[in-house]
């Protein structure tokens, strides 16, 4: 039985202490400062406690609590030490500083809504706020699987959705500047770049890649595992990395003739360091990929110092090493594969990924072929 009672404070102020039967039966109060509040919360306290959603704040988690045992089920699931890594960042960094302290019994959707806002004042990318939600979810549905909360008020949140002023085509070289990054890459890292370019492989699938999955006979490579920053092998991203990738003919003669000289170590990596161990993401760009650029003249000026201290403009690397993938990509669109294939072979969970990185792609290729149709019938009518 609900019931609101006036009291007066050891201070002299007055309260009201709202009281109420949970789902469990057991007699539970709240106080507040005026009649309206306390009121309210009954009424929603008793449409919680009927639709069996209502959690009292006696036994909630504040959310920093729920961060920990989630966090903690990540760790003993065995999750990938750098995917537990960013989900600590998004707990100590953004989550915890601002809302950790808040009862998840009282994570409503417009208090959701309120930290996405903050998050996006405080000039947090719209990519990052969009992550950090779902790892906020993620906290609130491990409490929920622990009969912690009733409800997981973030899915009724905002999604937080890209401005459409933000340019979301991803950063690749153009064909000169690829050009420009062959015909200046020293013989013994040729084999390193073009693999990347003609294969799409990502970074930590290079790092991974050993010769056992590499068939030079039938001119494929394997993509069956990955090797994190800590240098731990594991599977691919997802499911869809599982896969073959052909290789073209000026690549694999590239990799028949690397395998004669390529260090020799226990693991039989393709692209091992000179001790024929794993390579460092880190190493690669600082030893390699970034100095080539610059040596190729792949660059953008930033602001630096001369030897006397004085303000001076420098050519720093224009790209990471992921433009390289993106840049495969491009390359099949360009010769006309199809949307599918080309999921395929970037190993996308789905078609919609490739479409929403791609589609302005293959949407300027239809134009183009659209172009150069009207042109040749142009040239016929003529020649009729």
């Amino acid at each position: 039985m609900a019931s609101i009672r006036k009291r007066v404070l050891p201070s002299g102020k007055t309260a009201w202490l709202a009281g109420y039967v949970d789902g469990a039966g057991k007699r539970r109060f709240r106080q507040f400062p005026t009649r309206k509040e306390a009121d309210a919360f009954l009424t929603a306290a008793r449409a919680q406690v009927a639709a069996g959603t209502h959690t009292p704040d006696s036994v909630s988690l504040t959310v920093a609590e729920a961060a920990d045992l989630w966090i903690r089920r990540c760790e003993r699931d065995k999750l990938e030490r750098t995917t537990v890594e960013q989900y600590g960042t998004h707990v100590r960094l953004h989550i915890v500083p601002r809302i950790g302290a808040v009862k998840l019994s009282r994570l409503t959707a417009p208090l959701v809504n309120e930290f996405v806002d903050q998050l996006l004042t405080a000039g947090r990318s719209r990519e990052l706020c969009r992550r950090v939600l779902i790892s906020l979810s993620s906290i609130v549905t491990e409490a929920q699987r622990r009969g912690l909360v009733a409800v997981n008020n973030v899915r009724s949140a905002k999604t937080v959705k890209r401005s459409s002023r933000e340019d979301t085509r991803p950063v690749m070289p153009t064909k000169a500047e690829l050009k420009a990054l062959i015909d200046a890459c020293p013989e013994r890292s040729r084999p390193l770049l073009l693999t990347l370019l003609f294969t799409g492989l990502r970074g930590s699938e290079a790092r991974g890649l050993t010769w056992q999955h590499v068939d030079l006979r039938q001119g494929v490579v394997h993509v069956r595992q990955r090797t994190d920053r800590f240098n731990a092998f594991g599977p691919p991203k997802s499911k869809a990395g599982l896969r073959d990738i052909p290789l073209p003919p000026t690549l694999l003669r590239e990799l028949k003739a690397w395998k004669l000289a390529c260090p020799i170590g226990p693991l039989g990596l393709v692209f091992p360091t000179t001790a024929g161990t794993i390579q460092g993401h880190a190493n690669i760009l600082h030893r390699w990929f970034w100095p080539l650029q610059v040596t190729a003249g792949v660059t953008v000026l930033k602001d630096g110092k001369d030897e006397e201290g004085r303000p001076v403009k420098v050519p720093v690397a224009k790209y990471g090493l992921h433009a390289l993938r993106h840049a495969a990509a491009a390359l099949w669109i360009d010769q006309g594969l199809n949307p599918k294939r080309v999921q395929s072979l970037m190993g996308h969970a789905s078609i919609a990924q490739t479409m929403d990185r791609y589609g302005y792609l293959f949407e300027a290729r239809e134009d183009e072929a659209a172009m150069l149709a009207g042109v040749e019938r142009g040239l016929i009518g003529e020649a009729t």
